[in-house]
């Protein structure tokens, strides 16, 4: 599957009999001698009392703790596995309960409560900008930028990624350009992956809610991701200065389907 262009290997591990180990998952997700893919989502039983659990993948073999563009396509995925297909289905991740409602091919899910803001500052030790952070279920360090189309984020991706200030477990890099009020413009370099991608749900939610902090532009705000999609990030302030009812609006396709020896 894919989500405004990040995709996915999705499975359905309900039995708990897929080899879940990380080497089996990051030769699936080679694009060479596997089926490809950004990450891994496997649908298991709630522990929890939701309907689903998901658990995520990233192309490495790692467990990861959140993906936003991953879970809209592990609520259409794991949709399909019941009765009758619902208007809403929830599902437990790491980073907290996650509840999804479908309309037509677009998926909207209400996201965890984004925790760890940051003032933006200057981080030095070979990075030359002004970064802001948000955790959004995945730690994000993004950068505002005048052009996205100049930024070599292979290069500066790799930097922030592995710097300093986001260790030990390091950061997804966003830099992201204004359009116009409320509409942004959104590269990321993914952990994991180790890579850009051309999408990524979190960082777009996270840089959706830093511009709302710099600039007061309202709920939602659209982001276009680099596959070309357009995604709608709406949300609440809360009294203290927080976000909640956080939601990531957005398309979730199946590509194919099939079976592998592994």
């Amino acid at each position: 599957m894919n989500g405004a262009g990040n995709d996915f290997i999705v499975c359905d591990n309900r039995a708990r009999t897929f080899p879940l180990d990380p080497k089996t998952i990051a030769r699936l997700c080679d694009r060479h001698r596997g089926v490809g893919a950004d990450g891994l989502l496997a649908v298991e039983p709630s522990e929890t009392g939701a309907d689903f659990r998901m658990r995520y993948y990233n192309s490495d073999g790692g467990e990861a703790e959140m993906c936003g563009n991953g879970a809209r396509c592990f609520a259409r995925f794991a949709a399909r596995l019941l009765a009758e297909i619902p208007e809403m289905i929830s599902f437990e991740t790491q980073a907290g309960l996650i509840r999804a409602s479908f309309s037509g091919g677009l998926v909207t899910v209400n996201m965890s409560d984004p925790h760890d803001l940051r003032p933006p500052k200057a981080i030095g030790a070979g990075f030359p900008c002004t970064v802001h952070f948000l955790n959004t279920g995945v730690p994000h360090a993004v950068v505002f930028v005048k052009d996205v189309e100049a930024v070599n984020v292979g290069i500066l991706g790799a930097t922030l990624r592995q710097h300093p200030a986001f260790a030990p477990k390091g950061a997804n890099a966003n830099f992201a350009q204004v359009l116009a009020p409320g509409q942004l413009v959104l590269r990321t370099y993914e952990r994991g992956v180790e890579a850009e991608t051309l999408a990524c749900g979190t960082g777009v939610c996270a840089t959706a809610l830093l511009h709302h902090i710099a600039t007061g532009d309202p709920s939602p705000v659209s982001v276009r991701v680099r596959g070309g999609d357009t995604l709608q990030v709406g949300f609440e302030r809360t009294a203290n200065g927080g976000f909640q009812n956080v939601t990531l609006s957005g398309p979730a396709d199946f590509v194919f389907e099939g079976t592998m020896a592994i």
